[in-house]
C-alpha cells in the first residue's frame, strides 16, 4: 500500500508539472540524466528507464522489474534589444531581459518483463515545451506606452504504454502508444486598430490579449535495436506526427470600449496544432573495456508548423478580429537535423559522461519573436553516476549556448514580424534515480 501511494504521488506530480515544463525550443533536448549527459545520443543504446522516449525497442533489454524517475530544471536567460533607425541615428525602443525563472520537467517509467522475450512498460514524461516571460514595462515603447504582459507557455505531457520484443540476441523491436495532453497559453499586446469615426481615422489600442487552450492528441513511436557484431549497437526510432485539438478562451481587454460597437471581452476558441514527426538513428560502440561512445542523427519535420489558426466561437469576435492577426499565428518553420555525440566511462560502479549536440533553429527571421523564440543551439553536457546493487543514481548538467540572432526590419524586401537582437543561454541541472528488483 505504501509503495502504491508513493507511485501515485509521483504520477500526480508529473501530471501537474507540464504547466512549468518549458524550454526555449519546442522539444526538450532529452529525457534521463544519463542520456542527456551523453549529449542525447542515446537512440542506439536505450538501455535505461528512459528507453520509452528514445527507442522503445530498448525496453526488451530489461530482465527485471524496473522503475525510474528523472527531474530537470531549465534556467533560461534571454535578452532582446530593438533600435529604431532614424535620420539622426538609431533610437533604442526596447532593451529587455527575461526574469530569472525555474522551469521544471520530468519523467517516470516502469517496466515489467512478461517472459524472457517480451517486456511491457509505461512512461509519463514531458517531451516538449516552449516559453518566455518578459517584463512588460520593457516593451512599453512598442505597445502604446503601456505595460502589458508578454509571456508564453506551450507544453506537452505524454502518457505512453509500451511493448518490446526480443526477436533474438541481435534484434529487438518495440513500440508505444503516445497519449498527449497539450497546453497553449500566450499573453501579449493585442495591437492597434484603425477606426473611422465621424469621418476621421483614429488609432484605438485593443489592450491586453490573452489566449489559453488545452487539448489531447495521439501518436505512436516505433523502434528497433540491432547488434550486428560484438560491442556495436545500432538503433532507429520513428515517432508519428500528432495533431492536437485545442479548446479554450481568449480575451482582449479593450474590446468592450470600442466606440459605437458592442464586442464582448472574451470568446471561446478552438484550433488544431500539430507536433511534428521525428526520426532518429543512433550507434553505440565499445572500443575498449568500460568505454562507450555514441552518435545520433535526429530529424524533426518542423515544416508542419506553418500557420497555427484558431476559430472564435463568438461571431462578433470573428468579425472584430479580421485583420488583427489574433485568429492565427504565422510560424513558417523549417525541418531540421540535429547531430549528437556522447561518451561514458564506467569503472567500479562509477560512471563519467560527456557529450555535445548541434540543434539548429527551425524559425526563420520573418516569424522570430520574443514569445516563441528559436535559436541555433550548441549544447555541452556532462555528468556522472553511481551504481550499487540494484540502485542507479545519475546527475547531469547541460549548458545551451544560443547563437545571437540579429533580425533586420526587412529580409529580401519582406517585413519581419519582430526585428531586433536576440540572445539566449540556458543552464539545465538534472538528476535520475532507477531501481530494479
Amino acid at each position: 500500500m505504501k509503495q502504491a501511494k508513493s507511485i501515485f504521488i509521483i504520477l500526480v506530480f508529473l501530471v501537474l508539472i507540464p504547466s512549468l515544463s518549458l524550454a526555449n525550443g519546442l522539444n526538450l533536448n532529452g529525457l534521463g540524466a544519463r542520456a542527456v549527459a551523453m549529449g542525447g545520443a542515446f537512440v542506439g543504446l536505450a538501455d535505461d528507464f528512459s528507453a520509452v522516449f528514445w527507442n522503445p525497442a530498448g525496453i526488451a533489454q530489461f530482465n527485471q522489474k524496473t522503475f525510474g524517475f528523472y527531474g530537470t530544471d531549465l534556467i533560461p536567460s534571454a535578452t532582446f534589444k530593438f533600435d529604431m533607425p532614424t535620420l539622426a541615428g538609431p533610437v533604442n525602443m526596447v532593451d529587455a531581459k527575461t526574469k530569472t525563472k525555474h522551469y521544471m520537467a520530468g519523467m517516470a517509467a516502469y517496466y515489467h518483463p512478461i517472459n524472457e522475450n517480451l517486456v511491457a512498460g509505461f512512461g509519463i514524461y514531458t517531451p516538449s515545451g516552449l516559453g518566455a516571460e518578459w517584463n512588460g514595462a520593457d516593451f512599453a515603447a512598442i505597445s502604446n506606452d503601456t505595460s502589458y504582459k508578454w509571456q508564453s507557455k506551450v507544453a506537452v505531457v505524454t502518457f505512453s504504454p509500451a511493448l518490446a520484443y526480443k526477436i533474438s540476441d541481435q534484434v529487438m523491436i518495440g513500440g508505444s502508444l503516445n497519449i498527449n495532453y497539450g497546453t497553449f497559453d500566450i499573453s501579449t499586446h493585442a495591437g492597434m486598430r484603425e477606426l473611422q469615426l465621424g469621418g476621421l481615422n483614429m488609432d484605438f489600442d485593443l489592450g491586453q490579449q490573452d489566449e489559453s487552450l488545452k487539448g489531447w492528441g495521439y501518436s505512436a513511436t516505433f523502434g528497433v535495436l540491432f547488434n550486428p557484431v560484438k560491442n556495436v549497437s545500432l538503433g532507429a526510432t520513428f515517432r508519428t506526427a500528432c495533431k492536437m485539438t485545442l479548446e479554450g478562451e481568449a480575451s482582449i481587454s479593450n474590446f468592450p470600449y470600442i466606440p459605437f460597437f458592442s464586442v464582448p471581452e472574451t470568446s471561446d476558441l478552438s484550433g488544431d496544432m500539430t507536433w511534428p514527426m521525428w526520426i532518429a538513428f543512433g550507434a553505440a560502440f565499445n572500443p575498449i573495456d568500460h568505454l562507450t561512445l555514441t552518435a545520433d542523427l535526429h530529424y524533426t519535420d518542423w515544416k508542419k508548423i506553418d500557420v497555427i489558426s484558431f476559430d472564435f466561437t463568438d461571431p462578433i469576435w470573428q468579425a472584430a478580429t479580421v485583420g488583427t492577426g489574433s485568429a492565427e499565428m504565422e510560424m513558417l518553420w523549417e525541418s531540421k537535423m540535429q547531430i549528437r555525440f556522447g561518451a561514458e566511462y564506467t569503472l567500479n560502479g562509477y560512471s563519467f559522461r560527456g557529450g555535445y549536440y548541434w540543434d539548429p533553429a527551425p524559425a526563420p527571421d520573418k516569424t522570430m519573436n520574443v514569445l516563441l523564440p528559436n535559436f541555433d543551439f550548441s549544447g555541452i553536457t556532462f555528468g556522472f553516476g553511481y551504481s550499487i546493487n540494484s540502485l542507479q543514481i545519475d546527475l547531469g548538467f547541460e549548458y545551451l549556448m544560443g547563437s545571437d540572432r540579429d533580425i533586420p526590419i526587412l529580409t529580401n524586401g519582406e517585413e519581419n514580424k519582430m526585428p531586433g537582437l536576440y540572445s539566449l543561454k540556458v543552464m539545465v541541472p538534472n538528476f535520475s534515480i532507477g531501481y530494479s528488483w
